[in-house]
């Protein structure tokens, strides 16, 4: 008898991670139709069926040494306020790992510091985020480099998929654990 092969780790990773190390995969907004997820380590931190996403910046603060979810929020970046946004981000500390998940529009209420702050996590693409694009990255508090975690999509109505959006995101891997003496 032969095995079957569909065998799927955590997070439906094809394969598993190794060890120290924590799987995930998320997925950015559809339109402004079927929300975000962010799964860590088998566990869905964040979807539309917790209940726990919204449209602009879906974000997870995750202790980067044990994996344990530390505050999941959603912050409006069409009609919210950009400062709930900064106390969040602002006082992070070392280690603590970032993820985002865009939703509907991640970039207009973006600010010069939110990019900077975004930047400094290790991302490539906040600087030019704009109305409506599609992005999901993972940073970290403390990283000396571009974080390989990260996609971004523009909005353009030549390459859309839907009407007005970008096609959606899906990033998946294995983030090493920080460690305690980092």
């Amino acid at each position: 008898m032969r095995q079957p092969r569909a065998r799927k780790y955590k997070c439906g990773l094809p394969q598993p991670c190794p060890e120290e190390h924590l799987a995930f995969r998320m997925v950015s907004g559809a339109a402004n139709v079927i929300g975000p997820k962010i799964c860590l380590e088998d566990k869905m931190l964040m979807s539309s069926v917790k209940d726990n996403v919204g449209r602009g910046l879906n974000i997870a603060l995750v202790n980067g040494v044990s994996g344990e979810l530390l505050e999941a929020r959603a912050f409006d970046m069409w009609a919210g306020d950009v400062n709930d946004l900064l106390k969040f981000i602002r006082p992070l500390h070392e280690g603590t790992l970032v993820f985002v998940a865009s939703y509907d529009d991640p970039a207009t209420k973006m600010n010069e510091e939110t990019r900077k702050l975004f930047s400094e996590l290790g991302s490539r693409n906040a600087k030019e985020l704009a109305f409506r694009d599609s992005w999901v990255f993972v940073g970290a508090k403390g990283v000396q480099n571009k974080s390989p975690f990260e996609q971004h999509v523009k909005n353009s109505k030549h390459t859309n998929k839907y009407e007005g959006w970008p096609e959606a995101l899906e990033m998946e891997g294995c983030i090493p654990r920080r460690s305690m003496a980092g």
